[in-house]
């Protein structure tokens, strides 16, 4: 940051606010598209502290139940209609009727899942641990598995 002198009336000098330096790295940033069985994400932005994507899943199709060791998650679903499965107090998957423009919270160790009823997007932004995912089960046969 630089920081700027000025002279008041009576000839002071004050400091004015500092103006900030932007730090390397800022700018446009690479948007990817990666094909999954249910549908595609589209990560739009990707740093060493956070992850931001879209889930596009089609109608009919789901995410695996699942959870993470690390990664914390916050959805927001954008358009369609989506089934979204959460673990309750008592351990049994609840459909917590996650409307559109509403947004939930995955913290670790949360057993859910996303059944996509219509076409659906979903705006998911979480820390950056991509490839932490317990696949409990999963229709497409990646269970256990990190794979896409």
């Amino acid at each position: 940051m630089t920081k700027k002198k000025t002279r008041t009336k009576r000839g002071k000098r004050t400091a004015t606010a500092r103006r900030p330096v932007p730090k390397p790295g800022a700018g446009r940033v690479k948007v990817s598209k990666v094909p999954k069985p249910w549908g595609h994400e589209t990560i739009w932005a990707h740093s060493d502290r956070y992850v931001g994507k879209i889930l596009h899943i089609n109608a009919g199709q789901e995410l695996s139940v699942q959870y993470h060791r690390k990664k914390d998650e916050t959805v927001y679903l954008l358009s369609g209609q989506l089934s979204y499965r959460v673990q309750s107090d008592s351990g049994v998957l609840q459909d917590v009727q996650l409307r559109l423009g509403e947004s939930f919270r995955i913290t670790p160790g949360t057993i859910h899942q996303m059944v996509a009823l219509t076409d659906c997007d979903v705006l998911e932004v979480s820390t950056s641990e991509l490839d932490d995912v317990v696949r409990l089960s999963d229709k497409y046969g990646r269970e256990g598995t990190i794979a896409p």
